[in-house]
């Protein structure tokens, strides 16, 4: 993916210690779930965009459950970071932002830009407390994406999922959710699934995720129609990151078996589908997935 002589975002708050890049990262170190199991509550989280903290606690923080955090925030660094992981971050997301400020003002709508925060450890957001373990997610509550970066690398060692385009993808997910906040998506099936049993709130859960992976691909098209970025092999890169966090390919790891009626976001083969989708239409139009099958 080429990316290293594009713009970078300065709506970016570095909450990390010195240094930065692949290798860091704190553990997790409180009771509760070991590693393994909050690496792919991570995923999870990341996949279904909700905060990982409130998932254990078993509260949705992409639909706004919850209540904000009045905590002051760590001290951060606002704008690019200075280390070449950062820097992608920021040049990534400062593309996402090129291209929703286009797409929404073609639609008379102004599109406000998220804020993503990177953090190493742990740090506190508006949808309550995140561990570094727990992956990447979006809040809407205060409107930022949260990443420790540190999770590319285990997306790479544990899900074979490696590449600078497969994290790119990570990146245009949450900001897909950011997306569906700002056109009024969430709190629409925030009230819906109030109504929903558990199964008919896990469908709508499904749909929401399946929409921000087209909203990813909707990007790429339009950021590659812009800038030039997909190289040999970036598509395969990022339908290999769709494909390892798949609800089915998921469970089958962690349990050997997968229950559908328990997904939330969407088997492998539907979140490269709509990737797919996305990607080769560039509209936001075919990404409505509330509308017919998934």
């Amino acid at each position: 993916m080429r990316w290293e002589d594009f713009r970078r975002s300065d709506n970016v708050e570095d909450r990390r210690g010195a240094g930065g890049g692949f290798g860091g990262g704190g553990g997790f170190r409180g009771g509760g779930l070991g590693l393994g199991g909050l690496i792919v509550v991570g995923l999870l989280a990341w996949a279904t965009g909700i905060n990982p903290a409130i998932l254990l606690g078993g509260a949705e923080a992409i639909f706004g459950e919850g209540r904000q955090t009045q905590q002051e925030a760590p001290a951060a660094r606002t704008g690019a970071p200075s280390d070449q992981l950062g820097q992608f971050a920021s040049a990534v997301l400062a593309q996402t932002e090129d291209v929703w400020v286009e797409l929404f003002k073609a639609q008379g709508k102004t599109y406000e830009k998220p804020r993503m925060v990177l953090f190493s450890g742990a740090t506190r957001s508006g949808c309550g407390a995140a561990q570094s373990a727990m992956g990447p997610f979006y809040c809407p509550l205060d409107q930022k994406v949260y990443l420790d970066l540190s999770f590319f690398q285990e997306l790479k060692d544990r899900f074979r999922a490696p590449g600078d385009f497969a994290a790119a993808y990570v990146i245009a997910h949450e900001v897909g959710h950011h997306v569906e906040n700002q056109i009024g998506l969430l709190a629409k099936v925030q009230e819906r699934q109030r109504q929903a049993s558990r199964e008919e709130a896990n469908t709508l859960s499904v749909r929401v995720e399946l929409m921000a992976d087209c909203l990813a691909g909707v990007w790429a098209y339009h950021a590659n129609d812009r800038f030039r970025i997909l190289e040999a092999g970036d598509v395969e890169e990022a339908l290999n990151a769709a494909t390892a966090i798949g609800d089915d390919t998921l469970q089958k790891r962690s349990q050997g078996y997968a229950v559908p009626d328990s997904f939330t976001h969407g088997t492998s083969k539907q979140r490269s589908t709509w990737f797919t989708r996305g990607l080769k239409t560039g509209s936001m139009q075919q990404c409505n997935t509330f509308q017919g099958a998934i």
